[in-house]
């Protein structure tokens, strides 16, 4: 469902992504992983279509996110990190909004609406100002947004931010029950998000691909300690600086 080849994005002369390239596909939950300043979201927005490439592609579900960005958009639901909203708006309007904007109309319409805030647990705050939630409600209503229109392809940037370790559990739960026919993509510096619930780990840093595996397959590089794997692969660096 998402193909990228050598996607690459600079800034002046710095390259916050350089050279990536990897595929994936439905009923795989991919975790996207990086230390703070890898690239993992600016390859997220170059990917959902917020971003352009320098160079290289992204092709989703078919639709190349530069040439057919609306095609592409139309079957992605995307978390962003830090999650903008209409903070006047109350969570109610909120998403009756982007049910418009994704065109979701009929009896349907406000069934998966019923859904989603029943999933996401938001009945109580409803009908509250978005700018008077907490950060984990706040967290929740992007959520909500991502999953309204029951997307193929779900990109979450650190979906479970701000959560208290219940409302994780839920999110967690929630991602499992979406992922056998969806791609999921989790991009995140919580190693526990990628053991918990991910199919398939990817490591990048300097914007560079490093690794690409399952998470049973990193750990049992360290004798169950992920968090050490993790560590001693972004701390030796890319294939290409340890060749030099």
């Amino acid at each position: 469902m998402i193909e990228i080849e050598g996607l690459t994005k600079r800034y002046g002369r710095h390259k916050v992504v350089d050279d990536l390239s990897f595929r994936c596909g439905p009923g795989e939950v991919l975790g996207f992983l990086g230390p703070n300043g890898a690239g993992k979201s600016t390859t997220m927005k170059m990917v959902a279509g917020f971003v352009v490439p320098s160079s290289g592609s992204a092709v989703v579900c078919g639709h190349d996110i530069r040439t057919a960005t609306l095609a592409a958009q139309q079957r992605i639901g995307y978390l962003p990190e830090g999650a903008p909203l209409y903070a006047e708006m109350t969570p109610a309007k909120f998403l009756d909004f982007i049910a418009d904007v994704r065109g979701l109309s009929g009896g349907g319409r406000q069934a998966r609406l019923a859904e989603v805030v029943s999933l996401l647990h938001l009945g109580p705050v409803l009908d509250q100002a978005i700018e008077t939630l907490s950060k984990g409600f706040k967290r929740r209503v992007g959520l909500a947004q991502a999953i309204l229109h029951d997307p193929d392809v779900l990109i979450l940037d650190e979906p479970t931010d701000g959560l208290d370790p219940n409302q994780k559990h839920e999110v967690r739960e929630l991602i499992r029950s979406m992922s056998e026919e969806k791609l999921i993509v989790i991009s995140t510096h919580i190693l526990e998000e990628v053991e918990a619930v991910c199919t398939r780990a990817i490591i990048i840093n300097d914007g560079r691909l490093l690794v690409d595996d399952t998470p049973e397959a990193l750990a049992a590089q360290g004798d169950g300690d992920f968090d050490a794997v993790f560590r001693r692969i972004t701390q030796e660096g890319t294939p290409e600086a340890e060749a030099a």
